[in-house]
């Protein structure tokens, strides 16, 4: 069994991982089930083992802004909320360690979609099978986490707007419904069966993949290239020592849709203009990195309730409802998250106030027409980069008009029982706005994130110039260095993405091991 190289200053193995996260422990996981091969994972944060404030799952909340989260913020949005802040997960497993743990396999509609776009063998018949991989423990919110004000949500949507209850999201393609949700968790103890816990955890704790190296909080700063082929990457250790880590075969860039175009351009690759500008040398002119920055924006409606609520949940969101409005939509084209905690960090900013107790329901975009960029502000790659997403900026106001559609249907709901018994008022936007004008401004100024930004480096047919990647996850006019995560969608999924980046990863992994070798072997 080959084991990693190691001289001063450098480190060589086959495979180099950047980025230990939802994609990069599913692919440094499966490289190294072959003892011949030898992997190197570069994670910018530390461990999660012996971590309950990261592994329980009903704790996610404290994780957002804190030293695990590298907390991005959003430029000026002349439609929407410029105080978003991007929570970006600095631990090993990534943002699977950081979120809800939320489980939908992406539907058919969103899949056939990327094939459209020129992803050829991403549609959904070659993709199903990458699900049934999935080393996660994925289940139906346990009937102990299952909260009576949750309970009563669902069937008040069922009688309100005459949806469908769902029992297992997975089970088969959806286009409306309303029911608990399916989480990657562990119910007995409310562990998360998160991208480490599946894929690494049972290595690290045994011993069994010498193989296979993960350094922890070292950032990895810029690709190392030789002519048009990458040979490694160049990471600087906590203790501020500089490492080039050299790949035989190949870099994997899966340092998530922020940070892999950031990569990208502090070494050379992307649109030349705006590398020029900053006066990064031009390596490779690729005008699609940061371009096509996607997310999914909701707003939030709040109710203050009469008294306390059970205590009793897996995550505080574990039911949710889908919409479909446009009957030749290919799917769902409104979702709600049901919250058991009165959400009010945006109405706060614009003077609401926080209730003692309540709910909050927050209607959600699955398929926003309106797209962003990410861009550098300095060649120092120590500055965080700008996202613009450029909230309700479509030309047509469909991501505005759907979370008008959004606050209505929560209000039908919220007057229908048995949900109704509990609600004392609502709390924001408030009973008096009513008119379509005053609920998009409201909804649009208290808009954030569910944190979910995607397609920074989209994937592409061969011939597509603003693609980044092709089919393959290979790098357009590079060798030696692909791309797998949430960066190379190129649409949104209706529904939350991380199963879909753990389909991704699976297959980028199939794909190496049966790619010829090339670059040489590790000595």
């Amino acid at each position: 069994m080959p084991p990693v190289e190691e001289t001063r200053a450098k480190i060589t193995a086959d495979y180099v991982v950047v980025g230990g996260g939802t994609a990069g422990s599913v692919i440094a996981s499966r490289l190294a089930e072959d003892p011949g091969t030898s992997v190197v994972v570069i994670e910018g944060g530390p461990s999660d083992i012996d971590r309950p404030d990261v592994l329980t799952l009903r704790r996610w909340l404290g994780l957002l802004g804190g030293d695990l989260d590298y907390d991005y913020p959003t430029t000026e949005q002349p439609r929407g909320n410029s105080h978003i802040r991007h929570s970006r997960a600095r631990v090993l497993g990534g943002c699977s360690s950081h979120n809800t743990l939320i489980s939908f396999k992406p539907l058919p509609g969103d899949w056939d979609e990327w094939a459209t776009a020129g992803a050829e063998g991403w549609d959904a018949e070659s993709m199903d099978p990458y699900f049934a991989r999935l080393r996660n423990n994925i289940v139906a919110v346990d009937e102990k986490d299952r909260n009576a004000i949750a309970r009563d949500f669902v069937e008040a949507a069922q009688a309100a707007i005459d949806v469908p209850r769902v029992e297992g999201f997975n089970k088969e393609p959806f286009h409306e419904g309303v029911g608990f949700f399916d989480l990657a968790y562990h119910p007995e103890d409310n562990k998360r069966s998160s991208a480490s816990v599946a894929y690494l955890h049972p290595h690290i704790e045994a011993g069994d993949r010498p193989n296979l190296r993960i350094m922890l909080e070292t950032w990895a700063y810029k690709l190392e290239l030789d002519g048009t082929r990458a040979t490694g990457v160049r990471v600087r250790t906590k203790e501020g020592e500089e490492i080039l880590v050299e790949a035989g075969r190949e870099v994997l860039l899966c340092a998530g849709a922020v940070d892999t175009p950031r990569l990208l351009l502090h070494s050379g690759i992307g649109p030349k203009g705006d590398l020029d500008a900053l006066g990064i040398p031009v390596v490779h002119d690729l005008p699609g990195v940061g371009e096509n920055l996607l997310d999914h924006p909701e707003s939030v409606i709040v109710w203050e309730t009469h008294g306390p609520i059970p205590e009793n949940s897996a995550m505080d969101s574990d039911a949710g409802l889908f919409v479909q409005r446009d009957p030749a939509a290919n799917g769902p084209d409104l979702m709600f998250h049901f919250y058991q905690i009165p959400f009010t960090d945006n109405p706060e900013r614009i003077g609401y106030e926080k209730p003692p107790h309540g709910v909050s329901m927050t209607p959600n975009i699955p398929k926003p027409h309106s797209r962003g960029r990410l861009y550098l502000t300095s060649a120092d790659p120590a500055v965080k980069p700008a996202l613009d997403f450029r909230y309700f900026t479509d030309e047509d106001d469909y991501d505005g008009r759907t979370l008008v559609d959004g606050i209505k249907i929560a209000r039908a709901i919220a007057r229908t029982e048995p949900l109704a018994g509990w609600l004392k008022r609502e709390v924001c936007p408030g009973p008096q706005v009513t008119s379509d004008e005053e609920l998009s401004a409201y909804a649009r100024q208290v808009a954030h994130t569910v944190y979910h930004p995607a397609g920074t480096c989209r994937m592409g047919a061969f011939d597509d110039e603003q693609a980044v990647v092709d089919p393959q996850l290979r790098v357009r006019g590079l060798d030696g260095v692909r791309i797998a995560d949430a960066s190379v969608f190129p649409t949104m999924p209706a529904v939350n993405p991380m199963i879909g980046v753990l389909m991704v990863g699976e297959k980028c992994a199939e794909l190496l091991v049966s790619a010829p070798a090339t670059g040489g072997d590790t000595k």
